[in-house]
């Protein structure tokens, strides 16, 4: 107790708040680094996905998507959608090439214009027209954007195909040429 009869206190001040600042800076400083210094870099490698067995699904619907019967060496599905029965028909495939660019496929009532304004760019280009053997059709618009991404669309029926993405023309192509409606071999579709 001190002489006054009151508990002791100790002095606050300015300094002493500004030192305690500082330690705890310094020591959350130090805990930072100390995890980044330790910390195994997470690798996350995409799950591939059974998108043949989709496509037979909406083959079995009655609808005819356009689709790979297989792809390159190293390429991988990582996502395939597909609206259901009574639903405004729909089909997507996701697919990673083998240095993990990317390739869409769209298949949709959708104008082309539409699709590409939702899925490549607003202000998209019209290019030359791409000429494929390719079970889908044989000559292909394309289009590309100032970002570097290109797409390439076909009519099947009443639908359009959309084939875009990050991916190089070339694969873009390649993967279009792939494309076919043929039912899936093996299903009862």
């Amino acid at each position: 107790m001190s002489e006054t009869g009151k508990p002791g206190r100790y002095q606050r001040t300015t300094n002493g708040l500004i030192g305690s600042m500082i330690v705890v800076v310094v020591a959350v400083i130090g805990v930072v680094v100390f995890r980044s210094v330790f910390r195994n870099e997470l690798e996350v490698e995409p799950e591939p996905v059974d998108y043949l067995d989709a496509v037979a699904a909406v083959q079995t619907a009655g609808r005819e998507p356009a689709y790979p019967p297989a792809l390159p060496a190293g390429w991988i599905a990582t996502n395939v959608e597909a609206s259901s029965a009574g639903q405004r028909p729909e089909f997507f495939l996701a697919v990673l090439t083998d240095d993990g660019r990317f390739i869409g496929l769209r298949q949709e009532e959708d104008s082309v214009e539409d699709l590409l304004e939702e899925h490549v760019d607003e202000d998209t280009e019209e290019e030359a027209p791409l000429e494929l053997d390719s079970g889908v059709a044989r000559t292909w618009e394309a289009y590309s954007d100032e970002g570097g991404d290109h797409a390439y669309v076909a009519e099947l029926g009443e639908e359009t195909v959309l084939v875009y993405g990050s991916a190089p023309e070339e694969d873009l192509a390649l993967f279009a040429g792939l494309l076919v409606t043929d039912p899936v071999a093996g299903s009862a579709g």
